[in-house]
Order: C-alpha cells, then sequence, then structure tokens
C-alpha cells in the first residue's frame, strides 16, 4: 500500500487528569476531525471517559480491559483490525484518522511496538504520532513520582503542557522536560486540537522516538496504586460532597492521583455533574442536561497510592450510601 494511503494514527497519551479526555472532545468537535475513530483505554472496573467523548463523536470505542501496558497488547491489535472490517463492511463510518487515548498509567512504548511489528496493522496503519499531555500544576511532582510519565514524556513527538490557565509551567518543569525529550515539538494550550493530534510530526522526532522505544524499560505499577469504583445509592447534596472531596484532597492530595465521576446532586436534579479531581486540585464541575448513558447512577471512580478503601468509604458513607462497589489493584500480576 501507498504509504500516503494508510491511515495515520495518534497515541493520546499523558499522566491521570492531564486533560487527555477534554482534549479529544474539544477536537472531535471541530469540523476537520469528523472522520475520526477513537480508542479509549481506561484504568479500572468502570469507564467513564468514553461517555464524555460520545457527547460530541459517534464513532468511539472503549478498550476496557485495564491498562494497556498491563494487558496482552493483542487486544488493542484486534480492536483496530475489527474497526478496519467494520469500516470496509460498511457498518460503521469511513473514517480516516485513528485516536487511541490511553490510560492515564500506560506506558505508551509497548504499545507503538505493538502497532509496529503486527504485520496487518504495519500494512493498513501508521504510527502518525505520539502526543502527550503534562500537568503544568502537578506535572513536576507527577514525574518524580511515577515512572509511567516518565515514558510517555520520553517517546513524545508533541508535548502539550496543560492548565497553564491556572498556573503558568515554571522553568523547573521545563528543564525536566528538556532532560527527558528535548526533541519534541512544545505546544502550549491555545494550538488547535485538530492541529495538535494530527500535524505532521517533526521527522526528527519520530526517529528519536524509535530509539527511544528501545531504551527505555517498560514501567511497571506498584502493588500500592489501585482503583476503587463506586455507585452511589441516593444523590448527595453538593455541600456535602464538596466537604468529602475536600477533606479527602486536602489531607491525602499527593496521593490521590485521580477522580472523577458523574453525580447527581440531591439539590441540583436537574443536570448531571461531571467530576474532576487530580492531588489536591478539585475542579469546577461540567454540568450536563442528560447522562450520556443508559445508565443514570452516580458513580465515582478513585485512583489512589496507598489510600485504603475503607477510608474513602467512611469519607462518602456520611452523605451517601454505597450501592456497589468494585476495587482492584493496578499491579500486573
Amino acid at each position: 500500500m501507498d504509504p500516503a494511503d494508510k491511515i495515520p494514527v495518534t497515541v493520546l497519551t499523558g499522566f491521570l487528569g492531564s486533560g487527555k479526555t477534554t482534549l479529544l472532545r474539544a477536537a472531535l468537535a471541530s469540523p476537520d476531525l469528523a472522520d475520526t475513530a477513537v480508542i479509549i483505554n481506561e484504568a479500572g472496573e468502570m469507564g467513564l471517559d468514553h461517555l464524555l467523548v460520545e457527547t460530541v463523536a459517534d464513532q468511539v470505542f472503549e478498550l476496557p480491559s485495564g491498562c494497556l501496558c498491563c494487558v496482552r497488547r493483542l487486544d488493542i491489535v484486534t480492536t483496530i483490525r475489527d474497526l478496519l472490517g467494520r469500516r470496509e463492511r460498511g457498518q460503521i463510518g469511513k473514517f480516516r484518522r485513528i485516536v487511541i487515548e490511553t490510560s492515564g498509567l500506560a506506558d505508551p512504548a509497548p504499545i507503538l511496538y505493538t502497532l509496529a511489528v503486527d504485520p496487518m496493522l504495519g500494512h493498513l496503519t501508521t504510527c502518525h504520532a505520539v502526543v502527550t499531555l503534562v500537568d503544568s500544576v502537578a506535572g513536576r511532582t507527577t514525574l518524580e513520582r511515577h515512572p509511567e510519565a516518565v515514558s510517555q514524556v520520553a517517546v513524545a513527538d508533541r508535548i502539550l503542557i496543560s492548565k497553564t490557565d491556572v498556573a503558568a509551567a515554571d522553568d523547573a518543569l521545563l528543564q525536566v522536560l528538556d532532560g527527558l525529550n528535548g526533541w519534541a515539538e512544545r505546544v502550549h494550550a491555545g494550538a488547535s486540537p485538530a492541529e495538535l493530534l494530527f500535524a505532521k510530526a517533526p521527522a526528527v522526532a519520530a526517529r528519536r522516538r524509535l530509539s527511544a522505544q528501545a531504551v527505555i524499560p517498560q514501567a511497571a505499577h506498584t502493588d500500592a496504586i489501585r482503583t476503587l469504583s463506586l455507585v452511589l445509592a441516593a444523590p448527595p447534596t453538593r455541600l456535602a460532597f464538596a466537604k468529602a472531596l475536600g477533606r479527602l484532597a486536602s489531607e491525602r492530595g499527593i496521593d490521590l492521583l485521580r477522580v472523577k465521576g458523574l453525580i447527581e446532586f440531591a439539590d441540583r436534579l436537574d443536570r448531571v455533574a461531571v467530576i474532576h479531581a487530580v492531588q489536591h486540585t478539585i475542579y469546577r464541575p461540567e454540568w450536563l442536561e442528560q447522562w450520556p448513558d443508559a445508565d443514570t447512577r452516580s458513580r465515582l471512580v478513585f485512583i489512589t497510592r496507598g489510600i485504603d478503601d475503607a477510608d474513602i468509604f467512611s469519607r462518602l458513607a456520611d452523605f451517601a450510601p454505597l450501592a456497589w462497589s468494585a476495587a482492584g489493584s493496578l499491579a500486573p500480576a
């Protein structure tokens, strides 16, 4: 196949809470990316990100089998092959590009290797670029504490420093990024999402990415990193919820890697709140006019390090009985 006819695949990565899904939603709202298929992979028992993206795009496919670097990478091969087959049979639209949004805990290097060595994918697709988001608020601490985040930066063709509206990237963070990956294109907030994801990657970055794959070891999650998925039996009030989550973020913020959820509040039943928190920072909720899927239960996903499930249970139980919960370590077997 002529290289120009291959389907470009962009790997969108970045640590938990760096803003990947927000960027993806903005990009897919653009007519320029209407013919894009999206594969979303989340860590944890209960996926939410794909629901938020589906509010602006139809061709979104969830790969909910856990962090991509911790499951058999045959899953990603099978998913892309299936998409290509369904496209040829007319079962889905004729997409011209693919975005893979990785879990925030994924090391992208094994994913890139898989895309490169599978004969069918190599014939029909091409790895266009690795786009990595780095949080300007928590980025330096994250890079110091999490080898996955280091790998995400090291293999990037393009680095977007996110949340600069909250805090500008300081010199210390920029120096760390330069030390890990001085060849990647540096992009700041305000760039066109479509251009960010699918502008041609600099040739030097692509070459360096390939060499980086060979020398960077695959990051291993520790037993202390866990996911906890909860469903609330009754809607809490906004004040009670804010107090409970605020205390948790204040007291254990450094280990509260990510909180995301869809919540119906007792004092705002006409809307559904999209909840996001990263370490000490709790972001203002985004309000949806209706539930994004048929499941109308309020649910939360916590990704933490060294926080006992019982600690979270006790903080939430005062205002919202738990109807169902599932917890699991992200450490590979």
